[in-house]
């Protein structure tokens, strides 16, 4: 007999050797019917799985969130399946689950057009009509090399020959096709349900490798529910609406060019945009005790080695080597700069904690086919800072980070956020002694903040661990921004060291942190969050004085020059245009305010303002108008 422990602590026993499926219909009927998988000790398993030892166990239902990986796993199969029912003689090579989705790669003389991805979705509507049951078995390797040789399948075969020897070969039916897989899977095709689109082709190497032969990519997405596709769709949907480079280009913010790839040409609009941020940081950052430096752009590579940089990042670091053969690179990070500026004097305990942060310029190389728009570039500011601090300090250090961190985020109009601990990477500096302590000192500090966190294994930065802040946006898209990283190591390395109250040498902690993150990615988040309306305090431009006929130019500039006088970013449009086409003009660029101004505006002293997205006019004095604009370009930390 074995035990079997349930979610809710009950234990009860069970003949050894039964499956999750006599689990579920031990408990009740219409539950054995819902279920499609267990979690044995944390791990997913087939509900066909014998259990043969004590475990703790939970039923996964089709509905529950866990169950999401296995609908678009075997909707991979489902699609594998169809194509090579359709297409006789493709070969399926690898097709995993991937964020809101999955993809085949398959090796096929033809290519796929995209008429044919309605062929294979209705082929995947029989396939899984069928309802045909996925079962599991054990091969030998030279079974299942002879098999899929026998079939012309030369990638499987190479699959199978880097399945570590002491591994067994997993082979999961659906009916009579077959496929390698480590599983799991749902009970049946059935079980994948209709909910699922196949959404574009494209080309990707085997294995990655760009000397390997090219194979055809399929990429779908699958859901468990029509609502939740729909959702989905509509948020893809948004997302090309809102895409930043389409909007970028249509409000004139910036553009690239092959002469500086992942390198952002900020036009006169954008830099504004991106000015606005650096000024609103600059005062969080003063108001919070942060005093700014600037450091080298560019320094020796021995910095680099002693940093742990060149290790671990060299190869994704530029360098030059100057006519004396020094090796210098550019900066990819700012940490190394601030560690100096810190060292350069003695440091007293009572000076502690020191807060330094730098807008720096960073510079890392990204494979041409990653770079995307201001989300992925080659060159980037960071709003970088680092607190040098006591082990005592920890704690309200990582408090205070925290706080400033959420309000700055509510500022810009993020109001669902969840904070990430990433935990030590494999490859890192640094006794497992000193990450433990590192790690500890983290999970004390979140937990004095109240606020909500989840372990994020194995994704800490060589030197430390890390928070990880992850913003929602309007559209429901998440993105990690913000972080905050415990470093015991790094001052040590470079023999950073201040001077405690019995006189002795004590090397400091050191907390990395950035809020935005890079700026420029920062700026793109934005920009697809408001879709390009920009609130008041935000918007680069944000009144156009537009003059109903050229007799009103004068009072146009007038309005325009008093708007200017009181700090309002404003462009005035005199050009020999009807006044509807200005005004659809400037409403395309997202212009907050239009000031319209004719000859009855110029008789009284008034504007007609229309606001972005609405056809309505108000009319207001214009002293009135420009006041009232003043304090709603007035930015939030400034009210």
């Amino acid at each position: 007999m074995i035990n079997i422990t349930f979610p809710d602590g009950a234990t009860r026993e069970y003949e050894q050797g039964l499956t999750g499926f006599d689990v579920a219909a031990s408990i009740s009927k219409s539950l054995s019917k819902k279920a499609v998988a267990i979690m044995v000790d944390g791990e997913m398993q087939d509900l066909a799985e014998p259990i043969t030892q004590d475990v703790s166990l939970s039923i996964v239902l089709r509905d529950d969130t866990a169950a999401l990986e296995l609908i678009r796993h075997d909707a991979a199969h489902v699609m594998a399946e169809a194509v090579q029912e359709l297409f006789p003689g493709t070969q399926v090579t690898i097709g995993p689950v991937i964020e809101n989705g999955f993809y085949y790669d398959f090796a096929r003389d033809e290519p796929f057009h995209l008429d044919d991805l309605e062929k294979i979705e209705a082929k995947m509507r029989q396939i899984i009509g069928r309802d045909e049951k996925f079962t599991k078995q054990i091969w030998s390797r030279n079974k299942a090399k002879e098999y899929f040789a026998a079939l012309g399948e030369d990638y499987k075969v190479e699959l199978v020959d880097m399945i570590p020897e002491d591994e067994d070969v997993k082979i999961y039916n659906q009916g009579e096709w077959l496929d390698l897989c480590r599983g799991p899977h749902l009970p049946s095709t059935g079980k994948v349900g209709n909910h699922f689109k196949l959404m574009k082709l494209a080309g990707a190497y085997w294995r990655g490798n760009s000397d390997n032969a090219m194979l055809q990519r399929i990429y779908g997405t699958a859901w468990a529910s029509e609502k939740q596709l729909k959702q989905y769709l509509f948020m893809l949907e948004e997302a090309e609406k809102r895409d930043h480079r389409k909007l970028g280009s249509e409000m004139n913010l910036f553009h690239f060019q092959s002469e500086g790839p992942g390198s952002v040409f900020w036009h006169p609009k954008g830099w504004k945009l991106f000015s606005s941020l650096i000024e609103y940081m600059r005062r969080k950052q003063t108001a919070a005790g942060y005093l700014e430096v600037n450091t080298p752009d560019m320094l020796d590579k021995g910095l680099w080695e002693q940093s742990g940089h060149w290790e671990k990042y060299g190869e994704n670091m530029f360098t030059s080597t100057t006519p004396d053969e020094r090796v210098f690179a550019l900066k990819p990070m700012n940490c190394p700069g601030h560690v100096q500026v810190f060292k350069n004097g003695l440091r007293s305990y009572r000076e502690l904690p020191i807060r330094i942060g730098e807008f720096g310029k960073v510079h890392r190389y990204e494979p041409s086919g990653s770079l995307h728009g201001l989300m992925r570039v080659r060159s980037f500011t960071q709003d970088d800072a680092h607190i040098f601090c006591t082990e005592d300090q920890i704690n309200d250090e990582v408090v205070k980070t925290n706080e400033l961190i959420l309000s700055i985020y509510k500022d810009f109009g993020f109001e669902e956020i969840s904070v990430k601990l990433s935990t030590r990477p494999e490859k890192r500096v640094g006794s497992d002694e000193v990450w433990d302590k590192a790690e500890n000192a983290l999970k004390v500090a979140i937990d004095a903040v109240g606020v909500e966190w989840e372990i994020d294994e194995g994704e800490g930065a060589f030197y430390g661990p890390k928070l990880e802040y992850v913003l929602r946006d309007a559209i429901g898209r998440d993105w990690t921004c913000g972080t905050l990283q415990l470093d015991f190591n790094l001052p040590e390395r470079f023999g950073a060291f201040y001077i405690d109250k019995d006189g002795e040498k004590q090397t400091p902690v050191m907390l990395h942190r950035a809020m935005f993150g890079s700026l420029e990615r920062f700026t793109g988040i934005m920009i697809e969050h408001h879709a390009g309306a920009f609130p008041m305090w935000l918007a680069p431009i944000k009144v156009v004085v537009c003059p109903i006929v050229s007799d009103m130019d004068d009072y146009a500039l007038e309005v325009h020059k008093s708007l200017l006088a009181a700090g309002i970013d404003a462009e005035v449009d005199l050009r020999n245009e009807k006044i509807n086409y200005k005004i659809r003009e400037h409403s395309l660029q997202k212009i907050p305010a239009i000031f319209v101004v004719g000859g009855r505006e110029k008789e009284n002293r008034t504007v007609a303002i229309r606001r972005f997205g609405s056809k309505a006019q108000n009319i207001m004095n214009v002293e009135e108008a420009i006041a009232a604009i003043v304090e709603e370009a007035k930015a939030p930390d400034q009210k």
